[in-house]
């Protein structure tokens, strides 16, 4: 593979917020989406694979190092987890759930348990979602992104959200606006490492 601070246009001393920056910008210009029907969409979709995978590469290896401050991306879980997220952040939601149940149990990682919580919350299982993410902060405590997400829904929790929003028998009955907030500061999490559209406009 080509050097991947050239793929993505920035130095090598470049910060984490530029990387991320200039990762959302490729993205959003190179996404698939954009190029239903045309021509060039094949080309499309080799970029930004090539710009997924310098993304991916450059940030793993920051983690590696320990030389990027602590962002929010875990890159520990393996490549399988970063499909996930996609998944997660383009609503295939049920995919993504088979793709994280099929993992062995010993692979389970911090990133696994934050994944399923994502999940879970998707659907409306607040205390599911709530125990997926208390055990990623417990596996990776310093991880910034799972820490947020256990916050935010525990001030929903203590805040007196509709009870319907909380999984019952397996069941969500429903969830109100200000749950929907919630969900998209959840779903941001997941898009500032994807490069998802609805957090990059």
């Amino acid at each position: 593979m080509s050097d991947p601070y050239k793929v993505l246009g920035v130095s090598r001393s470049a910060g984490e917020d530029e990387i991320k920056a200039a990762y959302r910008e490729l993205a959003r210009k190179y996404h698939p989406d954009a190029y239903a029907g045309n021509p060039l969409s094949d080309l499309a979709g080799e970029k930004m694979k090539e710009i997924n995978e310098a993304y991916d590469q450059i940030i793993s290896q920051r983690r590696d190092s320990g030389g990027s401050g602590g962002g929010s991306y875990d890159s520990s879980g393996s490549s399988q987890f970063w499909d996930i997220r996609r998944m997660i952040n383009a609503g295939r939601v049920t995919e993504a759930e088979e793709l994280l149940d099929g993992v062995q149990r010993h692979a389970r990682d911090a990133e696994w348990h934050f994944l399923k919580g994502s999940v879970q919350y998707a659907r409306g299982w607040m205390e599911d979602a709530f125990d997926s993410f208390s055990r990623a902060c417990e596996m990776n405590p310093h991880n910034r992104e799972y820490r947020a997400a256990l916050n935010q829904l525990g001030w929903q929790r203590n805040n007196g959200r509709p009870q319907g929003v909380y999984r019952t028998g397996g069941q969500s009955s429903g969830c109100s606006v200000c749950d929907m907030c919630g969900a998209l500061v959840c779903a941001d999490c997941l898009c500032g490492c994807c490069g998802g559209n609805s957090c990059c406009c």
